[in-house]
C-alpha cells in the first residue's frame, strides 16, 4: 500500500471510516509550498511521516517572531 498512500481517496479503513483525503491533501499543500513528505513503515509497526518545507532566506526587514496566546 505504501505506493499508493497519497492517492487521492485511497485508504486502508473500513467503508465509512473515513475519505482518505487526508495524505492526498497534505501532499498536494506541501508541493504547492516546494516542499515534500517522506513516509517510513513496516507492517504491523505503524508509519513515520517527515515533512520537509524550503527554508525562507533570511532578510534584514523580517518581522520578530510572535509568541503563541496561551
Amino acid at each position: 500500500v505504501l505506493p499508493r498512500i497519497f492517492e487521492p481517496f485511497f485508504t486502508t479503513k473500513q467503508v465509512g471510516e473515513g475519505t482518505g483525503l487526508g495524505l492526498s491533501t497534505t501532499a498536494r499543500i506541501l508541493k504547492a509550498h516546494g516542499g515534500f513528505v517522506a513516509v517510513r513503515s513496516q507492517p504491523g509497526e505503524g508509519a513515520e511521516f517527515e515533512v520537509f518545507l524550503p527554508r525562507l532566506p533570511e532578510t534584514a526587514n523580517a518581522p520578530a517572531p510572535q509568541e503563541l496566546a496561551p
